[in-house]
């Protein structure tokens, strides 16, 4: 076969492992010199780590997907815009339940649990969905729900009630589902099979690489505010602030995120696969 004569891309692969660790590491240590050093040196791998494999006859990462579909590099883009500025909401949170409110771990963790409990009754829905209709559609339609979502946790004090946070996990989990299962299915239909181990890689990427962003921008907002303190009771009113900063930052993040995905086109099945075209 054709394909057991190409060559493993190792260089490809190291200056791509290096950027990831580099710019992971970074984030785990802004604002200080050293995380702005590694989150740089992340930066200049990856422009790198392209110009490379742009070369390449047998890359590891082939960048001609991103440049010959529109809905394979914004579905992405999407992705990752989407995980940035969701998943430290949990976080974030839980440490409000806990230091503001009194409540315990376990009491917390029983509130959280209204995004997923969301997510997971809608996203089977989402999936079966787009593979009748344009899975950009729905996954905008998802998108903007978090926004909406987010949106309501800008507004958090210390009095807050229990049923306003809860009304927004309950749209962030609702708005999350309909985007998760679409944008994976309009990423995996927008390639060729050959291609689905690449596609499906960079998903997982994408989802990683968000979180860590996500974590490490709200850590870092904690930083500048707060101090690297222990958040005591005097504390609280600057932690407050820090929350309503991180949202209004992941809200922003989030409508550019809506704009990314509108931005990806209507999906175009490649030659030879099924509509509907998740990979099986």
């Amino acid at each position: 076969m054709e394909c057991s004569r190409e060559k493993f891309d190792l260089t490809g692969s190291l200056i791509y492992g290096t950027a990831l660790v580099t710019v992971m590491a970074g984030f785990s240590l802004l604002p200080g010199e050293l995380g702005i050093f590694l989150v740089l040196t992340g930066i200049a791998c990856s422009i790198a780590f392209i110009r490379y494999e742009r070369r390449q006859p047998f890359p590891v990462l082939n960048m001609q997907l991103f440049s010959e579909s529109r809905v394979f590099a914004f579905s992405n883009l999407a992705a990752l815009i989407n995980y940035s500025a969701t998943y430290a909401v949990s976080f974030l949170l839980s440490l409000y339940f806990q230091y503001i409110k009194g409540f315990s771990p376990e009491y917390a963790g029983l509130v959280l649990i209204a995004a997923p409990m969301m997510q997971a009754v809608v996203s089977p829905f989402a999936g079966r969905l787009s593979d009748r209709i344009d899975p950009g559609i729905i996954a905008s339609a998802g998108m903007g729900l978090t926004t909406a979502g987010l949106f309501f946790l800008v507004f958090l004090k210390e009095t807050t009630p229990l049923w306003y946070f809860i009304t927004a996990l309950i749209i962030i989990g609702l708005g999350f589902g309909l985007f998760s299962s679409p944008n994976t299915n309009a990423i995996m239909s927008s390639v060729e099979k050959r291609y689905y181990g690449v596609a499906s890689g960079l998903v997982s990427t994408m989802r990683l690489l968000g979180q860590m962003l996500s974590m490490g921008i709200a850590m870092m907002i904690f930083a500048m505010i707060i101090g690297r303190v222990e958040i005591t009771p005097e504390y609280h009113p600057l932690f407050v602030s820090s929350l309503n900063f991180a949202f209004v930052f992941f809200t922003v993040l989030c409508v550019i995120g809506v704009f990314a995905s509108l931005q990806r086109g209507k999906r175009v099945i490649p030659p030879g696969k099924p509509a509907g075209g998740q990979a099986k």
